[in-house]
């Protein structure tokens, strides 16, 4: 008997896994794997957990591709790895299915690029080694040991010792010493840790219907709504219109403008996804920022 598994991931700087959770439930999983890691982390245990756990015949749904992939080398070849064991994977956003005609032809096209990038790279890398013999030239650049850059530092810190002494006391370079040298010097310059900070940032959204025969602004609203209240402890000024309050944490401006930013493009796939788009106006007062 064929099992539905569910697979949900939020970085570990997020908190809730709602959302997903919401958007899971219409395709009744037995068993959903939730996990809070980065998606640039190799070692992903919840993953891991799920690959144990799948059988020929069952199949495996995410939100989005993004929640499975660490980039689309990754997701490629981890929807390779579920379909030669006989395991379809369904990503709701993107809508594919590797069951389906359909997600067979997307899964193709896949494959097709990613060849297509691993030929190019092997190329490049044969025409690099093939020039670099021809002038002599043998790859990569020998390594300089550690205790010998940490003598040759503490030879420099003693003030008593000039560099080509310590050059030769030591077996590194010049440009090695220097190097070293200033990043120790920017280790030690290292501005302060920035305090986390929340600022409260106030969004007009609207929502509308691309088409007049398609009506989904409504779920799509409902969505938005459930995701801001997750992420950003969303609060609403009153229940008919669309001003929102939220509480972003963080700790430089430009951190903050590039959440706002990542929140707004969230909220646009959300729309685009009902076939939907919307329409907003975003500041933070206190800080007297817009966007």
């Amino acid at each position: 008997m064929s099992i539905n598994y569910g697979y949900v991931r939020v970085s570990a700087s997020q908190e809730d896994l709602t959302y997903q959770l919401d958007i899971l439930k219409d395709y009744k999983c037995k068993e959903t794997i939730t996990e809070k890691i980065s998606a640039t982390k190799t070692e992903r245990p919840g993953l891991d957990q799920l690959k144990d756990k799948v059988k020929p015949g069952d199949t495996i749904v995410i939100e989005r591709f993004s929640r499975l992939g660490r980039s689309t080398k990754d997701l490629i070849e981890l929807i390779e790895y579920f379909v030669n064991n006989e395991v379809n994977l369904i990503s709701i956003k993107e809508n594919f299915d590797t069951s389906t005609s359909h997600g067979k032809i997307m899964l193709s096209t896949f494959q097709a690029f990613s060849q297509f990038e691993r030929d190019l790279i092997t190329r490049r890398t044969r025409e690099g080694l093939i020039k670099a013999k021809a002038i002599g030239r043998k790859g990569g650049r020998p390594r300089v040991k550690n205790n010998n850059v940490e003598k040759a530092l503490e030879l420099y810190n003693t003030k008593a010792y000039s560099i080509s002494e310590i050059l030769e006391m030591s077996g590194i370079s010049q440009a090695t010493l220097y190097r070293y040298i200033k990043r120790a010097k920017a280790q030690d310059n290292k501005p302060p840790v920035e305090i986390e900070k929340t600022a409260k940032v106030n969004m007009y959204l609207r929502v509308e219907n691309n088409s007049k025969f398609v009506r989904g602004k409504k779920k799509v609203r409902e969505n938005i709504e459930r995701y801001l209240i997750n992420h950003y402890n969303m609060r609403k000024l009153t229940n008919n219109n669309w001003d929102y309050t939220l509480y972003v944490k963080y700790k430089t401006i430009d951190e903050l403008t590039k959440e706002v930013y990542d929140i707004l493009r969230e909220l646009s796939d959300e729309a685009e996804w009902r076939n939907c788009f919307i329409e907003d106006d975003t500041n933070c007062e206190e800080l007297g920022l817009s966007w």
